[in-house]
C-alpha cells in the first residue's frame, strides 16, 4: 500500500544501456536538486557478505563465484550469466525482489515534495515504465557503448557485446521515454539537455502539488 508521501513525490525513472553514461546525467540532476536512488548501488548492497542475497547466489551458482574475502566476484558471475538467458533469469529471480524491496524503502523515506530519480539500468527489461511519472532514457550508439566498455572499463569486446545484447535495444528504450538524452556529444551538450529536462521536471512537480 502506498504511503501519502509516495503519492506526492514525482517519480522519475532514469535508464540507458550499459556505457551510455547514466551516472553523468544523474550527477547533474542531483546538483539541480533531485533525490537519487541508485539502482547499481542497491544491487551491490543486497549481495554484500552476510546477506541472504549473497548466500542465495552462492547456492545457485556455486562458491566459485565468491572471492577469497567472501565478496561476490562480479566479473566472473557476469561471464556466467550474460549470454545465457536461463542463468541470467536465475540470478534475476534472486536479486530483483531484494532490490525492489530496498528501492521501495528509499522511495517511502523521500520528502513529500521531492523529485525522486531512480537510476534503474533494467527499467525497460522489467517493464517498469508505468511505475514512474516520467522516464528519461540516456542514449548513445552501440559503437560508443563498445568504445567506453573496452576503453574505460577494461572489458574484452566479446564481454562488452554480450552485456549489450543482454539488455533491451535502443529502440525499445526510446519507445518508453518521455525524454531522450543523447550522451554521445560534449559535456556542454549534455548540460544543455539536462537543463531542459530539469525545467520539465520542476514544472511537472509544481503541477502535482498545486491545489485542485
Amino acid at each position: 500500500m502506498r504511503t501519502g508521501t509516495l503519492l506526492r513525490v514525482l517519480r522519475v525513472g532514469l535508464t540507458g544501456g550499459i556505457g551510455a553514461g547514466k551516472s553523468e546525467v544523474s550527477r547533474r540532476l542531483v546538483a539541480r536538486g533531485v533525490v537519487l536512488i541508485d539502482g547499481d548501488a542497491i544491487a551491490r548492497e543486497v549481495v554484500r557478505p552476510g546477506t541472504p542475497g549473497l548466500a542465495a547466489i552462492a547456492r545457485e551458482f556455486g562458491a566459485g563465484v565468491l572471492l577469497p574475502d567472501g565478496t561476490l566476484d562480479r566479473p566472473k558471475l557476469g561471464r556466467i550469466v550474460f549470454g545465457d538467458a536461463g542463468r541470467l533469469a536465475a540470478l534475476n529471480a534472486i536479486t530483483h525482489p531484494l532490490i525492489g524491496r530496498r528501492s521501495q524503502e528509499l522511495f517511502d523515506s523521500a520528502p513529500g515534495d521531492a523529485i525522486v530519480v531512480y537510476d534503474m539500468p533494467l527499467l525497460t527489461e522489467g517493464n517498469l515504465a508505468s511505475l514512474h511519472d516520467v522516464v528519461i532514457v540516456v542514449d548513445v550508439p552501440v559503437e560508443t557503448q563498445l568504445e567506453r566498455l573496452v576503453g574505460s572499463r577494461g572489458m574484452t569486446e566479446a564481454d562488452a557485446r554480450a552485456r549489450i545484447a543482454a539488455q533491451a535495444t535502443r529502440e525499445q528504450r526510446r519507445a518508453i521515454a518521455d525524454h531522450v538524452i543523447d550522451n554521445s556529444g560534449s559535456l556542454e551538450d549534455l548540460d544543455a539537455q539536462v537543463d531542459a529536462v530539469w525545467a520539465d521536471l520542476v514544472k511537472r512537480a509544481a503541477a502535482r502539488s498545486a491545489p485542485g
